[in-house]
């Protein structure tokens, strides 16, 4: 099999991918003001369009894995592309509301597809260290996440918005083209996936355990993702704009970490990576709490990026080891319960804030990561059992 494909080639063009979905999951926020000046928008209504954009990652997660597993991840891949596309250039330019809905859910189906895609053929072509190897991938994540921003910022001056979205949406078209030339690895169930396959997974104790780590790691980066600016600006006085830096310092920190794991510490062993990951979480999280001012804050911000950074490519590595002939479907069942971990939490963080207050950010993290050590802990000794 490996012979049928350049393994170098694969991985880059799912770093083009998965840089994508980076710029795919920020570009909704950082033109939203935009959108809500020319759609003349309510914050209702504003707040639905965020809505509507994990609706669409949680479709592209759900569909990718058995249509991967079952036709190869080429047209997957370069249909997503075009999807994205097309949500792009809708942001970019229409002026009718509907079409503006249509548009984040295409944005974010075709990102949540490549999103699942690029992980799983990653996972596919990687014969040793996963988990090293998934890591990387995520760096291109943050570049995109961070990049999207700061594109915007710094064009500004010069470019409208629409035509830095426009462009952007024109790079996912020639990563379409691009899709559709890399010869990728065969499908692993050209015959068909059977329904006793998919229900095999709803047995299987150890992969249960993965996805609700999964649940929870999703729910609290989506936690810093969603709440972090608001906190900074309540709680420390902190500008917009050094609220923002705040925010980009913990992707920073979790981009950098993933480079380092899929370069200097790949060969670190799993369990001892993670524990260390959770020990950097908790002091982050302790300098976050008590800190009274923009700089400390970031600080732990950063250092909080350090410590989660190992979860996510870890566990799913494992998903791969586990489910190598159908690790699309599987890396789709993990997700998709990962998606519905942040939409569920972040919703209830949303209710606790108007309530009680948005200091129970760290509340809410400090019960988040009690959760993820338990979980971890489980799945690593059922693991050592091999069961």
């Amino acid at each position: 099999m490996s012979g049928t494909y350049n393994r170098q080639l694969v991985f880059w063009s799912a770093c083009l991918g998965m840089l994508l979905f980076g710029i795919a999951l920020l570009t909704l926020g950082a033109i939203l003001p935009d959108l809500r000046i020319r759609h003349s928008l309510s914050s209702v209504e504003a707040g639905t369009l965020f809505s509507i954009l994990p609706i669409g990652i949680i479709a592209g997660s759900l569909l990718f894995g058995p249509v991967c597993d079952r036709y190869g991840y080429r047209v997957l891949l370069a249909t997503s592309a075009v999807l994205m596309c097309a949500g792009l250039e809708g942001l970019a330019f229409t002026h009718t509301s509907w079409i503006l809905t249509l548009s984040v859910f295409l944005t974010g189906m075709g990102g949540g597809a490549i999103n699942g895609a690029t992980n799983a053929v990653v996972s596919d072509i990687s014969t040793s260290g996963k988990g090293a190897d998934l890591s990387l991938l995520g760096v291109f994540f943050g570049v995109g996440a961070l990049g999207m921003p700061l594109l915007l910022s710094v064009l500004r001056k010069s470019l409208d918005f629409e035509a830095i979205v426009s462009a952007t949406g024109f790079l996912a078209l020639a990563a379409a083209i691009i899709f559709l030339i890399v010869r990728f690895p065969p499908a692993k169930q050209a015959e068909g996936i059977s329904f006793r396959q998919i229900g095999m997974m709803f047995k299987d104790i150890t992969l249960l355990l993965i996805a609700f780590f999964l649940f929870f790691q999703s729910a609290f980066e989506g936690l810093i993702n969603n709440w972090t600016t608001t906190y900074l600006i309540e709680r420390v006085a902190a500008p917009q704009s050094a609220a923002l830096m705040g925010l980009s310092a913990y992707i920073a920190g979790m981009t950098m970490t993933r480079l380092l794991i899929g370069s200097l510490f790949r060969k670190v062993p799993e369990k001892r990576l993670l524990y260390v990951s959770f020990a950097v979480t908790m002091s982050a999280l302790v300098l976050f709490r008590l800190s009274g001012s923009v700089v400390p804050a970031a600080i732990g911000l950063f250092l909080l990026g350090v410590g989660i950074a190992a979860c996510f490519p870890t566990m799913l590595g494992f998903v791969g080891n586990r489910y190598p002939h159908l690790s699309g479907t599987a890396f789709s069942f993990v997700l998709v319960i990962a998606l519905l971990g942040n939409m569920l939490v972040n919703y209830s963080m949303g209710l606790v804030a108007e309530n009680y207050g948005i200091r129970h950010l760290t509340t809410f993290s400090f019960a988040e990561l009690l959760i993820l050590v338990l979980i971890a802990t489980a799945i690593f000794r059922r693991l050592k059992q091999n069961i």
